[in-house]
């Protein structure tokens, strides 16, 4: 097997442990978004946000669409807002798996070309990154994608991501928690592995080829230096 020349990444259970964003960015966001909404007519992207909503009550909007871990690109821009400013003040740091950071290094340094996709926003990805427990990580990434790039879990959106990296799918490997993404990717003809976090409780599907960290990713597909 080649050495895959893109790395494609998932965050939330791959690079990044689901509790950092379940316990501490959602929190931390919901308990700024009563301000911020109020705010709105002082901070032009925040009021852009807002013209967005449906009728109603914009703040019982978010927070309802926050409880049901709705995916609306109003949310994730204020969401990520409030992370700009935690992030910048250094009350937030981006959290990763311990194995992480070396590997991304290694991988980049060794001449493969490294990305991220997303649920969350690109500004919110790159905010994680830039400033992890790990250093700032973002000049290590060649492209940031979100859903504004199609659905994780349907090929079209990794066909569109392949283009604008230029690399064949045979060439490119998915790294995600998530089977159905898997499915997706690996549709696209793009190369996967599932992370099997223990801390995370994921369960391995039977589908693509597992691996419980970065290290064993390396191993896999030849990506150790």
């Amino acid at each position: 097997m080649p050495r895959p020349a893109l790395v494609l990444t998932d965050i939330e259970g791959t690079t990044t442990p689901i509790s950092f964003v379940h316990d501490v960015l959602f929190p931390y966001a919901r308990a700024r978004l009563p301000a911020l909404v109020a705010a709105a007519e002082q901070v032009p992207e925040v009021a852009q946000a807002l013209s967005t909503l449906p009728a109603g009550e914009p703040l019982a909007t978010l927070l309802g669409w926050m409880d049901r871990d709705v995916k609306a690109a109003p949310l994730k821009t204020l969401q990520g807002i409030t992370w700009r400013d935690g992030y910048r003040d250094g009350t937030l740091h981006g959290a990763l798996y311990p194995d992480v950071a070396g590997h991304l290094r290694s991988w980049a340094a060794a001449g493969t070309s490294l990305a991220v996709y997303s649920s969350g926003s690109i500004e919110a990805q790159r905010l994680l990154f830039g400033h992890s427990d790990s250093g700032d990580l973002s000049g290590l990434f060649g492209g940031f994608y979100d859903t504004s790039s199609g659905p994780k879990r349907e090929a079209r959106s990794y066909h569109a991501i392949l283009a604008d990296q230029g690399v064949a799918g045979a060439r490119a490997l998915f790294l995600s928690d998530v089977e159905a993404e898997l499915d997706a990717a690996a549709e696209a003809g793009l190369l996967t592995c599932q992370l099997v976090r223990a801390a995370d409780g994921t369960r391995a599907g039977t589908r693509h080829p597992v691996a419980m960290n970065f290290g064993q990713v390396a191993q896999a597909f030849g990506l150790s230096s």
